[in-house]
């Protein structure tokens, strides 16, 4: 087998491989722009070489994945994080990188992560599509109030109904801020459809998938945040505990503890940052339905601060929808029989 490591940039990869039935060490650049790549693991393929390639988790390469699949060579991809802990010296540059990634394959101390398959990943586009256009059209909204007060007209949300817009229109502008008012008004009525229709393609999808339905039961949660659930923890059975979702999405805080000496941070704002968001806004609006997470949350807002009571109710329900989705309940067995009845059974999972 030819262990192939790949210190993966947007323009260029420095490889590292090793033949493991003749011994033979190699080291090569290869440019992104003018083929070499592809000719490269093509080559391999008219061969007949059995390879295995080892990358870091990193952006911008959905195509070099797409490359290997079709040549049926097999990816690895592993933990930065981790991966950059094993590095021993001090001396980093891009062939050191792709002789350690090298290394840690041939003696199996790969850090290997889980990987969504193709449709996981398009549907995540989704998500952060509709993510995106929502936030610009906050942005827009924001701007339009702003004309609106400029002029002494502090009307809120009754800006965005048919009489708000209609006065908004009628106000009386000097020219560049008529200007601004036209482009901003126009820009609002091509976002709406379009955010109607992304959010009706979101619901279709959760609604196909049962675990993303079962999750919809809990107070808060609607298919937007439990789409994206599913989606990004991807297998339930890939952790053992509840402690370790909240580790996944960055709800839990840094620790630099010595001494017997404990000291906690800010929250690590690891993992996906788009369900981390969403988690802490159906939190907050089952603090506003659900009369026991008002309690909770009341109760931690006055012991801490509202800040930290948002993101602690944030974690709770990345937690609760674990074990909803692990044990196969809706919210009324969560009630019934807690998050955590009985000795957890032991089921193998994809590390």
């Amino acid at each position: 087998m030819l262990i192939i490591g790949v210190d993966y940039h947007p323009s260029f990869q420095q490889i590292a491989f090793l033949n493991q039935e003749t011994g033979e060490f190699g080291e090569q650049r290869l440019d992104h722009s003018d083929g070499e790549v592809e000719k490269f693991y093509r080559g391999l393929q008219s061969q007949g070489v059995h390879a295995r390639v080892g990358i870091e988790a990193t952006g911008y390469a959905r195509w070099f994945e797409r490359l290997l699949a079709e040549l049926g060579i097999e990816l690895w991809i592993g933990d930065a994080a981790e991966i950059r802990t094993l590095r021993v010296r001090k001396r980093k540059t891009d062939r050191e990188d792709a002789k350690l990634l090298l290394k840690l394959l041939v003696e199996d101390r790969f850090p290997r992560v889980w990987i969504p398959n193709p449709e996981n990943r398009d549907l995540r586009q989704l998500l952060w599509h509709r993510h995106r256009l929502v936030q610009m059209r906050t942005r827009i909204l924001n701007q339009l109030q702003a004309v609106a007060m400029n002029e002494g007209k502090r009307w809120k949300k009754r800006l965005w109904n048919k009489q708000g817009r209609a006065q908004l229109a009628q106000l009386p502008l000097a020219p560049w801020a008529s200007r601004r008012r036209q482009d901003l008004s126009e820009l609002l009525d091509r976002f709406n459809p379009v955010i109607v229709e992304l959010t009706t393609a979101v619901e279709r999808e959760a609604n196909k998938r049962p675990e993303a339905v079962r999750l919809m039961t809990h107070p808060g949660v609607g298919p937007l945040t439990a789409l994206a659930f599913v989606l990004i923890i991807g297998d339930p059975f890939r952790f053992a505990r509840g402690k370790q979702i909240g580790s996944y999405v960055g709800l839990v805080p840094c620790e630099n503890s010595s001494a017997g000496r404990q000291r906690l941070g800010h929250i690590s704002k690891q993992g996906n940052r788009l369900l981390r968001f969403l988690l802490v806004e159906a939190a907050q609006v089952a603090v506003r339905f659900d009369p026991d997470w008002r309690r909770r949350y009341l109760h931690l807002a006055m012991r801490r601060d509202r800040r930290i009571a948002k993101v602690a109710m944030g974690r709770k329900l990345a937690v609760r929808l674990f074990w909803m989705w692990r044990k196969g309940w809706d919210y009324s067995q969560l009630v019934e029989f807690g998050s955590h009845a009985g000795p957890l059974e032991e089921t193998p999972g994809v590390q």
